[in-house]
């Protein structure tokens, strides 16, 4: 068994410091600390996403639907569901990826596997 305090754990830099708790086939955990202002603009990931609220509030947008979420909120998202989570007074988040990689996770060195395969 492994675990985390995760209160304890440093994330200096906010969104530009996430920290990597655990990463292998089954999945990925990763702690970001948002300061105040800061956000993680739109974008998406190839795997299933869940992201928890630890502490703070954040705005999440997706779909043209907005969330306005305090701790021990949890919300999913599909593969490729493009997203943003935003806060004006700053929070902890831990985002739960799954599988990991998802499958054209990294897509450069899958079209160079695929252009070596057909050789």
């Amino acid at each position: 068994m492994k675990s985390w305090a995760l209160p304890d754990i440093e994330t200096p830099g906010g969104s530009r410091s996430p920290v990597v708790l655990h990463s292998g086939n089954e999945g990925r955990a990763v702690l970001i600390g948002l300061e105040a202002g800061q956000e993680l603009g739109e974008h998406q990931v190839k795997e299933s996403l869940f992201l928890v609220v630890l502490k703070g509030h954040v705005r999440i947008e997706s779909r043209g639907e907005a969330l306005e979420a305090g701790p021990g909120t949890l919300a999913t998202f599909e593969p490729d569901e493009r997203h943003s989570v935003s806060t004006d007074n700053g929070a902890r988040i831990l985002l739960l990826l799954s599988p990991w990689p998802g499958a054209g996770h990294y897509r450069a060195e899958e079209k160079a596997a695929d252009a070596q395969a057909r050789r």
